[in-house]
Formats: structure tokens, sequence, C-alpha cells
């Protein structure tokens, strides 16, 4: 069993919160329904058990799990790290904290528009914009050798409310990302990236085919069902061979 599965199967058996049944019936039908799905969420209750910052966590533990992403040593940029959920996960992976003293150390740094607030073992560069040549710069200064093993990006644009204009907007944004990573991604390194499902993801997907050896699609359990978030992890960065999509 996975650390992921281990996790998720403790949190089955706690105990679920208990809400007092006047707080409900004072919201509104959206809001109720938003309400008892929230607490009746296995990964928000392993959240709090866990001590992770939001529930997005379980989503890297489930890929990094499967896919082998991170690994002590390696140095790791968190895109849209706010509020740090797989900084945390990061940290415990490369061993940044030095916690296992026969691995070697690994390096995370998170980058936010919005603050994060600070985590042993991590570095945060709050209210930056990755799209600024000044946020590039500050990475490229921080990083350990100028350049990152991995990129994730948990990134996504403030919800306008129409789907396709929010879908092409975070497609837009990875492709930015991806025109960053000539800059700070190590050769034969790892991209994770979020995306909304629609009909601008096969130019992310093209790009990335592009640029790395291997691209895939992932839909982690953890991800809501009636959510439109996959993300593609494209690994072995620019190695010249010919991609294919699994």
């Amino acid at each position: 069993m996975s650390h992921y599965q281990r996790l998720v199967s403790a949190s089955l058996q706690c105990q679920r919160f208990h809400t007092a049944a006047g707080y409900l019936k004072s919201k509104t039908g959206a809001e109720h329904r938003w309400l008892e799905r929230h607490l009746k969420d296995p990964f928000v209750r392993a959240t709090k058990q866990h001590n992770y910052r939001c529930r997005s966590a379980f989503k890297l533990l489930e890929m990094d799990d499967k896919h082998k992403i991170l690994r002590p040593g390696l140095s790791v940029i968190d895109c849209g790290a706010a509020p740090g959920a797989w900084s945390q996960v990061a940290v415990q992976r490369v061993n940044a904290l030095g916690s296992d003293p026969n691995a070697p150390v690994g390096f995370v740094l998170g980058v936010d528009l919005l603050h994060i607030s600070a985590l042993e073992g991590a570095v945060f560069l709050s209210n930056a914009d990755i799209t600024d040549p000044v946020t590039l710069k500050k990475i490229q200064e921080l990083l350990p050798t100028e350049r990152a093993d991995v990129i994730l990006s948990d990134m996504a644009p403030n919800a306008t409310g129409i789907r396709e204009l929010d879908h092409q907007k975070l497609i837009n944004l990875c492709l930015t990302l991806l025109d960053l990573s000539q800059s700070i991604l190590r050769p034969r390194g790892t991209i994770l990236c979020k995306f909304w499902d629609g009909r601008e993801a096969h130019l992310l997907q093209n790009r990335l085919m592009e640029r790395f050896q291997d691209v895939r699609t992932i839909k982690p359990q953890s991800s809501r069902k009636e959510s439109a978030e996959i993300y593609y992890l494209a690994k072995l960065y620019n190695d010249g061979v010919k991609h294919q999509k699994h």
C-alpha cells in the first residue's frame, strides 16, 4: 500500500466532523450542498488529520506515488504554491530538511501572486508574478544551480465563470510556464502542470511533446469527479527524442 493510500485509508476511519443542524439549515441550497459535500469529503478530513494546508496535497501524493516525480536531492519549483500544500509534500519527498541523513538533500522554492506562510524546508517568493522577468531572475538566484529538476504547477487564473474563457486563460498560463522552462528547467527535467479540459488542450499537449520525451495526462482519484481539472506530466526535457503521448 502506498503512502498516499495509507493516508486516505486512515482518514476514512476518522470520526466525521460535527456540524450543527441549524447552521446547515441557515444556508441556501447551493451553499448547503457545497458544505455537505465538503464535510463528507475524506480528503478534507485527511488534510486536517495530517496537517496539510489544503486537500490538494493528496493529488500530488497520489501522482508522485504512481509516477515517481520527486525524490531526495531534487530541486523543485512550485508555481502557484499558495497556501503551500504541494510545497509541504515536496519538502518531504526531496528531503529538503535533511531528515534522512543517508539521502541527498533537495531544495523547494514556491512562487505565488498571493502571500504564502513560511514553511520549514521551503523558500517562498510571495506576491510574485511567475511571468515577470524580475521574478524569473530571483528564481535563478535562489536555485542552488540556477535550474530546477522539477517544475510543479497547480496554478489557476481567477475564474470568470465562463468555462471556455477560463480554460483558455489557464492553457495560456501553462504555455507561458513552458516558455519559461527554457531558462529554469534542467535538461531531462520534469513538468507537472494543471489544465482545465477543453478544445485548446491539444495546443499545450503538442508544445509539451515538442520538448519532452514522455508526455501523459493524469486525472488523480483525489480530484473531484465533477472537476474539469487534469494534469499533464512531461518528463525528459529537451532530449531530442521523438515524443509520444501515453
